[in-house]
């Protein structure tokens, strides 16, 4: 007899991850060779509500969605920001800085945290009296992170801080703790999660860590936005294939399709040719075929 837990089992990836959320986001990496992709994101249905671009101005390809979008003061080289960011009418939150703590070599902006403060006083703070929410430097999801936003604080005494950035490549129970320390630190702040993924992973273990962070965030009232990291296809990702929203085709993966609150079809990251490809439908064909079979054996 086929076990019908089994069955369940089977079927539970696509149950669980098939969900719409307000919170969710995406982080935009455009791709000049690809630029088509972009469509996808707004494409009904989606349930998108918010994107940001690692810069000051809104990405034109997505000027026609209903996507609130995010500004960021990316690092010590934009001397416009904050007429860019009054510029643009609906505007309700600012990002400051991407990975300060980080070297240029990994996408870091490796600004210190006294220098950041300056920066912030003269391009940040005064948007907080245009009534925009500021969110603090989005540091990496490290240590050394951490002890660069604390000294960050000490330096920018007196400045506007509305919600904590959060960058995450790790597991999901060093999420939940990174999340538990950031809310320890930071207890009158609300929680961004800006980036986050389980970096090289396998397939099913990549899988495994959407559903339950996906699940997890949107239990935590103090975590009002997140956004995934994987707006790109599976054959330029930098954290692996496995966590990508396309495949190397173009074609959305399961956790693409998941993330837009769409049903997945089996898609794999590493491959666009319909013979990797397992159908929803397959899928819903051989679970009945198990529950016969299994009722037949009773």
């Amino acid at each position: 007899m086929f076990p019908i837990p089994l069955l369940l089992l089977l079927l539970t990836p696509t149950i669980l991850a098939q969900t719409a959320s307000s919170k969710r986001g995406l982080v935009v990496v455009p791709s000049s060779d690809h630029p088509e992709d972009d469509s996808i994101w707004i494409t009904p249905p989606t349930t998108l509500t918010w994107y940001y671009n690692y810069g000051s101005r809104p990405t034109s390809s997505l000027s026609s969605s209903n996507l609130s979008f995010v500004p960021m003061l990316w690092g010590d080289h934009n001397n416009t920001f904050v007429e860019d960011v009054r510029g643009q009418n609906d505007v309700k939150w600012v990002l400051g800085f991407n990975e300060p703590d980080m070297g240029s070599n990994v996408g870091g902006s490796n600004i210190r945290p006294g220098r950041a403060a300056e920066l912030w006083k003269r391009d940040i703070e005064p948007l907080k009296g245009d009534g925009k929410d500021l969110g603090a430097p989005g540091v990496s999801g490290s240590s050394v992170g951490m002890r660069w936003l604390k000294e960050f604080f000490e330096e920018c005494d007196g400045c506007s801080v509305d919600f904590i950035p959060i960058h995450w490549y790790g597991n999901f129970e060093g999420l939940a703790s990174h999340i538990g320390e950031v809310r320890a630190t930071f207890p009158n702040k609300t929680i961004w999660i800006t980036e986050f993924g389980w970096a090289d992973q396998p397939l099913a273990p990549t899988q495994s860590f959407f559903n339950t962070t996906l699940k997890y965030l949107d239990r935590l009232d103090y975590i009002t936005h997140y956004s995934w990291f994987g707006s790109f296809r599976s054959d330029v990702s930098n954290v692996g294939p496995n966590g990508a929203m396309l495949n190397s085709d173009g074609e959305v993966t399961d956790i693409g399709a998941w993330y837009l609150g769409r049903q997945g079809e089996g898609v794999k990251p590493d491959n666009g040719n319909s013979a990797a490809r397992v159908r929803r439908g397959d899928w819903v064909l051989w679970g009945i075929v198990y529950f016969i079979i299994g009722v037949w054996a009773l």
